[in-house]
């Protein structure tokens, strides 16, 4: 869950009510927020909302105050875009998160203040986190790089059952799957591919490199299209309900050369890999 963006002296506590309170600087102002109500995800269900923290801003009416801490040293799960976390004294864990989420797509620049910001989230759970599985492939008559995989949570598929039409999640269970690309034509460093939902039902996706001059609802274009093939690839998925959001990094793959056995067996076997997926979680859109 977002808690702000672009915070200073941010900081963790936890009480051993089931609260944790986050404290920053923001605007001049310090801020001492409540978050209670909520650990790890339900399953997609269509008719039951998704788990959600319940937020008092005003730090408890002056109860932050008196706050008793009574966080103990972080000794989960290695977290990617870790800030700090807290064991409670209930065994459970909270971690606070920072990234930049908003990044425009196919690496464009960011040209807006919101499409910059760095956004600081907040997760608390028990138990094993999401998982995402990830392999790689050449799509496009084995023109291009491809990704493929599936999201799952306690063995369960991560989906949402309604998206806008490009694809933004529209019901409090559908996540998105970030795509950073380092090394491209797009620039020097990481940048922003791409994000998509993984699919209803399934929980799979599947995601070529494909040449970009200018992207949808996007002011800005390119005189050539630049494919955002990269050295290494970053995939993201923002975690259910109020679980941490987990990342997987992967390297390229690299031309396809099918003089090249070991490219070739490799291919051969990714695409064994994406139809017999495909076919157990009865997924359509790949395969």
């Amino acid at each position: 869950m977002i808690v702000t963006r672009n915070a200073k002296n941010v900081r963790l506590e936890t009480d051993n009510q089931g609260r944790a309170m986050v404290l920053y600087t923001q605007g001049g102002r310090q801020w001492h927020v409540f978050y209670s109500g909520a650990i790890n995800a339900k399953q997609p269900n269509p008719v039951v909302r998704q788990v959600k923290f319940k937020v008092d801003y005003s730090g408890g009416r002056g109860q932050w105050k008196h706050f008793q801490n009574t966080c103990r040293q972080y000794d989960g799960p290695k977290l990617t875009y870790f800030l700090t976390g807290c064991k409670a004294s209930d065994g459970s864990y909270w971690a606070l998160q920072v990234w930049q989420r908003q990044l425009p797509n196919t690496g464009y620049v960011p040209w807006t203040s919101a499409q910059k910001v760095y956004e600081v989230r907040l997760s608390h759970w028990r138990g094993p986190l999401a998982q995402l599985d990830v392999y790689q492939d050449w799509v496009n008559g084995n023109r291009n790089e491809g990704l493929f995989g599936r999201a799952t949570y306690l063995g369960k598929p991560i989906f949402g059952y309604h998206t806008t039409s490009a694809g933004a999640p529209l019901d409090t269970y559908g996540e998105l799957i970030y795509v950073d690309t380092f090394g491209s034509a797009y620039g020097s460093g990481w940048r922003r591919e791409n994000s998509f939902v993984p699919h209803k039902g399934s929980g799979m996706f599947c995601y070529g490199f494909y040449p970009y001059s200018t992207y949808p609802g996007y002011p800005r274009q390119r005189s050539t299209a630049l494919v955002g093939t990269g050295k290494q690839y970053r995939l993201t998925l923002t975690g259910p309900g109020v679980t941490p959001d987990v990342a997987v990094l992967v390297n390229g793959l690299g031309k396809y050369d099918p003089g090249d056995q070991t490219q070739v067996d490799l291919q051969t076997e990714a695409l064994a890999k994406l139809r017999l997926m495909a076919r157990i979680f009865g997924d359509h859109l790949c395969g």
